[in-house]
């Protein structure tokens, strides 16, 4: 028997103080408990195996084909997805971009891309410390004090900002008051709302820390404070410093943060389910996204997406010494004394340990009705970017956890198609010691994070 709505809000009102993160831990795979012994103290790009990633193996157009339209058959609307390796590239999608004319999802479309944003983010933050203009150790309070005054702005650096070590709030619940309630009418009175900045910041630093400074706590709070460093130090608005700086450099050509709450191309409608509590789903493709701002409102697409990180990666957008500081990372979930971190963050950049023992380097991002994973191996040679138009299908449990669902067992096939990481049986021996199992479908969405699942999830 289906739960009533009053008792659905109940479980959604438990995940809040929970978050079972769906794209990144789907790629990852493992829970904290089964991850490997601690490897060295080093980066993971710097613990990475010295063969490029799928070497060998290329891509199986047949298995892509066939494992997307798996993701569609499992109930998600619509998907679609580029992948490369080396010179060689395959796109596909599955589904619809509407469900009610049954318009068909395109592999070119469009697509708000959420937290994918902050890397862009961060790459313009270095390109301000690569000038001089900005200190990675300093005080944010150094450049905006009356934004992030006393205590906070003396202690939070701007390096906490980019890696979310800072321990300020995320601002996302305050700015939808009664998203836990009633979340398709918070949602609905949202779509046209314009916030400033300065009030998110203000939100955010009113809420409750996800943990303690010096921990990864994912806020989307750390970064709209980012996108005002950027205006203070290049006297630009953050959107227009990116454009000109960061996507034009990289030759972006679908790729912009949108003026108004329409998108200007091709793409699909984007619903929103939050889980069934809005039922049916519900499409805001149409919103105003400056509740995200520079921490989650950029447009982009699957292969814009993949030739971004590309450049990033091969060190074609930052010098040597950014790029570094930029994959230096922090452990993004709790970890056991001993182990390892199978998912870890860095400025802007998220890493993740698949199953073949390599790291992958790339982002997440979810807004509301949309959801996006980009992933490059270490040398940037394979990569997959793959785009969804429905969110938060999952069932929430009584006490807050939020259950792997089918399309999240098909999704977490494709990654591993796309990636060309081999499953067990087809290696043939035992994984090599230190090297976490493959990602096993029981376990595809299970690595829990200390973030509220809402905040997290609108990434």
């Amino acid at each position: 028997m289906e739960p009533s709505p009053r008792a659905a809000r109940r479980r959604l009102r438990r995940a809040a103080l929970t978050s079972s993160a769906v794209l990144l831990a789907l790629a990852a795979g493992t829970l904290p408990a089964q991850a490997a012994p601690a490897a060295p103290a080093a980066p993971p790009h710097a613990a990475a195996a010295t063969a490029p990633a799928g070497a060998g193996r290329g891509l199986d157009r047949a298995a892509l084909r066939a494992s997307l339209d798996a993701v569609h058959r499992a109930g998600m609307y619509g998907t679609f997805s580029a992948v490369r390796d080396g010179s060689s590239r395959w796109r596909g999608a599955a589904g619809v971009a509407d469900v009610d004319t049954r318009r068909p999802v395109r592999p070119g479309f469009q697509h708000r891309v959420g937290s994918i944003t902050k890397s862009f983010a961060a790459v313009a933050v270095l390109q301000q410390v690569r000038a001089g203009r900005v200190d990675l150790d300093a005080p944010i309070g150094r450049y905006l004090p009356e934004l992030v005054p006393g205590e906070r702005g003396r202690a939070v650096t701007v390096r906490m900002l980019l890696n979310h070590t800072s321990g300020i709030g995320d601002h996302i619940l305050p700015a939808f008051p009664g998203l836990l309630e009633d979340p398709g009418k918070a949602l609905d009175a949202g779509r046209f709302r314009h916030f400033a900045p300065e009030e998110l910041v203000r939100l955010g630093l009113a809420a409750p820390p996800g943990a303690p400074r010096g921990t990864h706590a994912y806020s989307n709070t750390n970064y709209v404070i980012i996108g005002l460093l950027l205006r203070e130090v290049t006297g630009q608005e953050p959107e227009d410093y990116i454009t000109r700086h960061v996507i034009r450099k990289a030759g972006l050509r679908h790729t912009y943060f949108p003026r108004t709450p329409y998108l200007t191309g091709p793409h699909a409608k984007m619903y929103e389910s939050m889980y069934g509590t809005i039922d049916p789903a519900r499409d805001y493709s149409v919103y105003d996204m400056s509740w995200g701002g520079i921490a989650g409102a950029l447009v982009s697409t699957t292969d814009d997406l993949n030739s971004f990180y590309r450049q990033l990666l091969g060190g074609r957008l930052l010098g040597p010494a950014e790029l570094r500081a930029m994959k230096t990372t922090v452990p993004a979930h709790p970890v056991e004394p001993g182990e390892e971190a199978v998912m870890r963050y860095g400025l802007g950049l998220s890493a993740v340990r698949m199953g073949d023992g390599r790291w992958y380097w790339g982002h997440d991002g979810a807004v509301f009705g949309a959801g996006t994973l980009a992933l490059s191996s270490e040398d940037g040679r394979r990569q997959l970017a793959v785009a969804l138009n429905l969110m938060k299908y999952q069932h929430v449990n009584e006490d807050g956890t939020v259950d792997p669902h089918p399309i999240d067992l098909a999704l977490n096939e494709h990654i591993l198609t796309a990636l060309g990481i081999p499953r067990p049986a087809a290696r043939g021996a035992a994984p090599r010691a230190g090297a976490p199992a493959a990602p096993a479908p029981a376990a595809a969405t299970a690595v829990t994070r200390p973030f509220e699942v809402l905040s997290r999830l609108q990434r």
